[in-house]
Formats: C-alpha cells, structure tokens, sequence
C-alpha cells in the first residue's frame, strides 16, 4: 500500500528557506508536504531526481490573466517557467467591478495599458459577473495548472462607482468615496488578495486616455485604505511616476499609515540611472518607521521586442513602411527587400505616437538581435550600433536587414527599463536589498510587445549558474526570492517553501539544462489573437497541489489549481 501520493526521490533540495542545499527525498500527501528527508514509505507515484533540483514552486506576484483566467485553464507563459501561483489584478486594471455599460471601457483600458487585443477580449471575456464577489465566485468554478490570486484593480472600482466621471479622471465625491470603500471591504471579504493603483502616464487606453486612476487625490485613496483597515487583510500594489517624488511618496506612505497593509511599488532603472536609489531610500525610511513598503523589483531589463510578427518595429510609423504594414508576411518581406523601399524607409523620419521609443533607442545602441536562448545582458560592443561602427555600417540598414531574417520571425530586443549602465549591476543590487519582493513579470500582458513572464526562468539561470559580466548569487537565496518571499508579499504563508504542512507545490529541475527559449509568436488567443509564447528547457516536472503538471516542459491533463480564497 503507497504511504503517499507522490515521492520525488534523490534530488538537490533548496527548501525556499535560504539554508543551504542538501540530498533529500520530498514526500506530498493530501496536497502537503508531509516528509522531506529519508522517506522510507512508498508514493502512489514516484519521481526518480537523480540528483536533480527539487524547489517549491515558484510564487508569481505581478501578472494580468484577468482575462485569460476567465477562457482558459492554462496560464502560460508562466506554467513554462515552474510557477505555481500567479496574483493578477495588478497595475489597477482589470474587468470586476463592472456594470454591463462599462465593458468596452474596460475592455480598451486593459487593450491599451497591457497590449491585449481587444478582438481577443471581446471574444473571450464571458461578462457572467458585475460585483467583484461574483467575478471570484466565477473563478472558483474553474480548474486551472496552478493556483490564481486576484486583487481587486482601482480602474475598473472607479469606474463601477463613478461610471463617465470616474473614467474622465474627475475628483471623487464624498459619496463615491464611501462607495469605493464598502466595494473594496467587500471584495477584501470576498478573498482578495489586495489592492492595486496606477498612477503613472505611461498606463493609457487604446483610445489614448490616461488610467482613470491616474489623479486619484489622497481622500480617494484613504476612503480605499479604510476599506482595507475594516478588512483586516490585503496588500497594496502601487506605480507611480514620482514626478514629485516627496509629495508622491508621502501620499503613498499616508495610505499605507492609514490602511496598516504592506504595500509594493514597482521599481526600475529608467534612463535616469540613479532614481531607483532615490525611491529605495524612501522606502528604507518608511520601513524603518515601522510601515511595511517593499520594492517591487525584475531580475532582468524590462525590454520591447520588435519585428515583423509583434505589435511594433523599429520603423513603425514611417509612411513607406506603413504602407506595406499589413500585407501578410511573406509578401511584406517581399516588398520590405526591394532596394528603392528600403531607402525610403530609411530616409523617413519616425512618426508622432513612436518617436519616445525611437530615441531610447539611441540609433541602434540600445538594440540587439535576440538569440536562442536569449542573451539577457548583451554587450554593448554587440548592439547594432557597436557591430556598426566595428564594421563600419549604417547601424539602422543592419537592424533593417536583421528584421527581415529567419523568414520574418527574427526578434530585435530593446531594452527600455534596468539597462541604462549597459549591465544588470542594478537589477543585483535590488535584488539582494532587504525592502524588494521579486515582481514585475507581467505574465498575461504585453502579448505583442514584452515577454517577461519568463523573468523567473532568467532569475535562476543568470544570476546562479551564466552570468560573466559580474558577480553572480547564490541559488538558495534566488530560490527563497521566488518562493518564500514572493508568497510572504502578498500574506500567503501556506507555500513557498518545501516543509511538512506547506503545501505540495514543487519543481524538479535539470539545472545544467535549465535555459530559456527565444519568445516566439503563437495565434491561440481567442479570435485566433496572437501573442508572444517564451517556453523554457530543464524543468522535469512541476507539481501543484501534489499532482504533476508539467512533465518534461509538456502538460499532462491535471488541473489542480483553484482559486485562492484566503480564510479568515
């Protein structure tokens, strides 16, 4: 008779914990751990390591399958890269709340603020809920290959309450304030995980309109953090601009002071390479005060990816290019190599709406071609720009003819956040400082354009095994980062880490062959919708909720993840 469902025998155990490796078997029962050590009964089902990495599986705190969750069971590509829980609902969008009025708006905001086709949401998006308990008891009749968090956005609350006004970025009334919240205790009850708010220019709508968010004054907010003060529970996800970093921070730290919840603001390089430090002192200072604030951190540059098959290219705009822009692959590049085209293009300046992205891409030296697997921190001396003046070429006729390669799928990759010294120094540093939490990945989002969801594959990899450019890190404190950590953040204590009680959530791992693949473009959204796939090598299995997911980087037909509803 088997003692347990499922024993992963003889692997390299790092527990989440931060203690170090060590040989070990890791028995699952009932969906928890139940022994890890020298396990002497026998499993159901057994996984033979052979001194393979056994980890918990990793905890993803940053994504937007608000809308995947709702038309499928798979999450990638997130389940590629050994997660086992996903939060999404970040970034203050999302589609619960909302009155049946409002779902185009809703339906534009997320189009334009996480480049989701808006053909695709319209297909898949079912509406079978208004208040955000309905949305939540909707997901929980779901079944998914892993566990789903949701956050209620304030977007999609400020419009629900305020409708045209809230949406048009008017001063809250008293009233609507005393709406939102009733609605955000509501949802807190309901099981939310958190909170979440943009305020950040960057985060528009298809339409071009600024997030309903965006000005929301500090009333709004404090009537938001006493709906989570009266909750007893919940996070808060936050983005700003800090265009006046003391009077935005204040405001933030207000509304942390007043809701006494932990809250995480996202943290990047920009162009300005030193501003990060400048917003990680602020936090240090807080927490120093007492209040829990964390930096919302990625182990890698944020970067657009550019070609023939994404949203974007590096000529976007430019009429002679537009002019072809639809035409179907093969018959663009056919049009694209005729020599008279190409000077055109070339000669043609850069249009309204794509000029700011043309500029950060310093004519051609923040460019590279993306390889297989991907190089992360490229070299400048390998950027069209470098490889130019070696050669002595135009940089913009290389990065031209690239874009035509591999039959029209060859990817250039822009890095825009976290590369403004040309190396990841920054992205070590804030991911070894005490007030970060691991994030950012934006799993679900950015379809056409960015593809990071494979964030966490690249955490392991880069920084415990390849990087050469600088000092590595230690693999048990990179796997405490993505399990143990990324769960305390948003007050799941019940995973991220392989000890007796938590539960059965687990990756086993061929680290020598552990790697990321190149994204890739795939048409499985609904309406046939495209979007960037990044699948990765070496993960053997990954197991949720004690039953096997993914073998061999291929699903099996179990789908044991649910919806998250914290008790309490």
């Amino acid at each position: 008779m088997s003692q347990f469902d499922l024993v992963v025998r003889g692997g390299t155990v790092i527990d989440g914990t931060g203690t170090a490796a060590r040989s070990a078997d890791v028995a699952l029962h009932d969906g928890r751990v139940a022994e890890v050590g020298v396990v002497s009964g026998r499993g159901h089902q057994e996984i033979i390591a052979n001194g393979a990495l056994v980890t918990p599986g990793f905890v993803d705190i940053h994504t937007h399958y608000d809308g995947q969750a709702t038309w499928s069971n798979r999450m990638s590509p997130s389940s590629h890269h050994g997660v086992t829980t996903v939060v999404m609902g970040n970034c203050g969008v999302g589609f619960a709340p909302v009155r049946p009025s409002d779902h185009e708006l809703l339906i534009e905001l997320m189009e334009g603020v996480e480049d989701i086709p808006g053909v695709a949401l319209h297909e898949g998006l079912p509406w079978s809920w208004e208040s955000f308990p309905d949305y939540m008891d909707y997901l929980s009749t779901r079944q998914f290959d892993m566990d789903i968090g949701a956050q209620i956005p304030h977007a999609a609350l400020r419009v629900y309450v305020m409708g045209q006004r809230g949406a048009d970025r008017e001063p809250a009334t008293p009233e609507d304030i005393v709406s939102m919240r009733d609605l955000t205790e509501q949802a807190m009850q309901a099981g939310a995980l958190g909170f979440t708010s943009s305020r950040t220019l960057n985060h528009r709508s298809s339409t071009g309109a600024p997030t309903p968010s965006l000005q929301a004054e500090i009333d709004e907010l404090l009537g938001v953090a006493d709906g989570l003060r009266a909750s007893g529970r919940g996070v808060i996800e936050m983005i700003s601009d800090f265009v006046d970093l003391d009077d935005e921070f204040n405001l933030l730290q207000e509304v942390v002071t007043r809701s006494g919840r932990p809250m995480s603001i996202s943290l990047a390089q920009g162009l300005s390479p030193n501003g990060w430090r400048e917003i990680l002192s602020r936090i240090e200072g807080a927490v120093s005060s007492g209040l829990v604030m964390r930096g919302q951190v990625a182990p890698r540059p944020i970067g657009v990816l550019m070609g023939l098959t994404t949203t974007l290219t590096p000529f976007t705009t430019r009429p002679s290019y537009m002019e072809v822009s639809k035409l179907p692959i093969a018959e663009r590049i056919v049009a694209l190599r005729h020599p008279e085209r190409k000077a055109r293009i070339l000669a043609e300046e850069t249009g309204p709406g794509f000029q700011r992205l043309y500029k950060m891409m310093q004519g051609g030296a923040k460019v590279w071609l993306m390889t297989d697997p991907p190089n992360y921190e490229p070299a400048p001396e390998d950027s069209f720009a470098g490889m130019a003046q070696t050669n002595g070429q135009d940089a913009w006729s290389m990065v031209y003819d690239a874009m035509l390669g591999d039959e029209g799928k060859a990817i250039l990759y822009m890095p825009f956040a976290n590369y403004a010294d040309d190396n990841l120094d920054c992205c070590r540093e804030m991911i070894l400082h005490d007030n970060t939490v691991m994030g950012l990945g934006d799993g679900g989002a950015h379809v056409g354009t960015i593809c990071d969801a494979s964030f966490i594959t690249t955490l392991v990899t880069h920084w415990g095994r390849d990087r050469t450019r600088g000092e590595q890190i230690d693999l048990p404190t990179l796997i405490k980062s993505q399990t143990h950590d990324t769960a305390r953040a948003v007050e799941l204590s019940d995973r991220g880490t392989l000890e007796v009680g938590m539960k059965a959530d687990v990756n086993v791992i061929d680290f020598d062959n552990l790697r990321v693949r190149s994204p890739e473009i795939v048409h499985d959204l609904p309406a046939g919708g495209a979007r960037l796939q990044q699948r990765a090598d070496g993960y053997l299995a990954t197991v949720v909720n004690g039953q096997v997911t993914y073998e061999n980087a291929e699903p099996t037909d179990a789908l044991p993840g649910r919806l998250i509803r914290p008790k309490g």
